[in-house]
């Protein structure tokens, strides 16, 4: 059994790398989910998506960076 991790993507960085490791994590296309969480965080008062990037942005660890268990 593979142990994946939810982790900030360190080589697809458009701004912080939420977005790819998020894409990576569940097999998602990087390009679409960048598209998708702008969409969404732009017709929903903006407010709230860009809250929860930065919140993503400081929560997740970065790619290489996570504790081996």
């Amino acid at each position: 059994m593979i142990n994946k991790r939810l982790t900030r993507s360190g080589d697809n960085v458009w701004i912080a790398g939420v977005c790819a490791g998020i894409a990576d994590y569940f097999g998602f296309d990087k390009d679409a989910t960048r598209i998708a969480w702008l969409l969404l965080t732009l017709f929903t008062a903006a407010f709230p998506g860009f809250i929860l990037y930065v919140a993503l942005w400081m929560l997740m660890p970065k790619e290489g960076n996570y504790p081996q268990s």
